[in-house]
């Protein structure tokens, strides 16, 4: 029915392949249209309408056990809520979905950020928090897990995910449909106790739980047999694949080294375009006016040229690092760089990570002058000749000092 879902599957990269499979199908969402928009949600109620009625029309003289459906109805609510909730939590309890800002983006104005950009660094400057955020979502789909303890892990969902919902809406974060449909399928499943916990603790009242089991038949019972230890599996096996891609290679930043000793921000002291030299300005479109190197294979740079920003999350599992494109999706004010790199010949080879300007590239040399000095020249891709002196700016960032000890910047 979604062929796109699966080839994307199937077509996927081999390397962490496990971790990038599990978690997507732990949240698929039907692609009848775009993916979590919330024209699938017609498509699909059109369906469940004429399904209804159909089924009414065959059954109409026979007796049903709405009870025994509904409770089915409930169970298969109960573990896709579970699923989707522990998954979510994985990647925040090992911090994947928000990761700490890269040095680069801590040197971009903040109104240059898109909102939802704003929200994740927002959130992600504070692991502890994250990890936080990420217990309790997993602890909330452990409970669901159980049919006795359904009720507190969809109670808390249902505010957990409806502030996401929010979230989603005020931030532009692209996934209002998917977060609504998990804010739904946690009060659906909290209002079949709500009367119950109502009598209890607000009119205080003698309550009795619910206690309905349903009649299995064979089945049904091999179902609930072979059903319960598949979705144990699943979710040892996606934490044991968030884990290991959190220690490994984190699928939001690239994976490759980046220049040994270079990681810093950079003052571009001396700057020539075409054997002209260009005196420091913040209006010249090709002057460079800083450069930060990352501790992986990333370099920005800081000019007045115009961005068209990539709208994307950056959320794409790939191997391939230039893709990785979490820094520079939803920025402006600089512009990143995928770089390959030679120290035999001394060389960087720099791509652009904004698919918008996916044409500009630079292959250049280097040379390390002492350990605050970097030369850099070579040409653009329209053979434009750069010449840079980059010198290390050894500055001191509140985010890393903390609070606790007097800094003096």
């Amino acid at each position: 029915m979604d062929y796109k879902f699966y080839l994307d599957i199937l077509q996927s990269p081999a390397g962490d392949k496990g971790f990038y499979i599990l978690f997507k199908l732990a949240n698929y969402t039907p692609g009848f249209v775009a993916r979590n928009s919330f024209g699938n949600w017609l498509i699909i109620a059109g369906i469940a309408f004429a399904g209804a009625f159909l089924l009414e029309k065959i059954t109409r003289f026979k007796s049903l056990d709405y009870d025994k459906w509904y409770y089915w109805l409930r169970v298969l609510l109960r573990y896709r809520l579970a699923v989707a909730a522990i998954s979510y939590g994985l990647i925040k309890l090992f911090p994947l979905q928000m990761p700490y800002p890269s040095l680069g983006n801590l040197h971009t104005a903040y109104g240059d950020f898109l909102p939802w950009k704003i929200y994740f660094h927002t959130t992600a400057i504070a692991p502890p928090f994250e990890i936080f955020l990420g217990g309790v979502e997993l602890l909330s789909g452990l409970l669901l897990l159980s049919r006795k303890t359904t009720t507190f892990g969809a109670g808390i969902l249902a505010g957990y995910y409806g502030n996401v919902f929010a979230s989603n809406i005020a931030y532009s974060m692209g996934y209002e449909a998917y977060s609504l449909q998990l804010t739904i399928f946690a009060v659906v499943l909290f209002v079949y106790d709500a009367p119950r916990l109502y009598n209890l603790l607000v009119a205080r009242k003698y309550t009795i739980a619910n206690s309905y089991r349903p009649v299995f038949n064979t089945k049904e019972k091999w179902l609930k047999k072979i059903a319960r230890p598949l979705i144990a599996i699943f979710i040892i096996w996606l934490g044991v694949a968030a884990y290991h891609n959190y220690t490994t290679a984190p699928y939001k930043y690239p994976a490759a080294k980046g220049l040994p000793g270079a990681y810093g921000f950079y003052n571009v002291r001396i700057f020539k375009w075409n054997n002209q030299e260009i005196p420091y300005s913040a209006t010249d479109l090709n002057r460079w006016q800083n450069v930060v190197f990352e501790k992986w294979a990333t370099l920005s740079i800081k000019t007045a040229k115009p961005i068209v920003i990539d709208n994307g999350l950056g959320d794409q599992f790939t191997n391939n690092d230039h893709e990785r494109n979490f820094e520079s999706a939803g920025v402006g004010g600089r512009r990143y760089f995928s770089y390959s790199l030679d120290t035999i010949h001394h060389q960087l080879s720099l791509a652009n990570k904004n698919k918008n300007h996916k044409e500009e590239t630079f292959q250049l040399t280097y040379r390390l002058l002492g350990s605050d000095t970097i030369i850099i020249k070579g040409v653009n891709q329209q053979n434009d000749s750069i010449y840079a002196e980059l010198n290390k700016i050894n500055r001191k960032y509140l985010l890393f000092e903390g609070r606790r000890k007097p800094v003096k910047l």
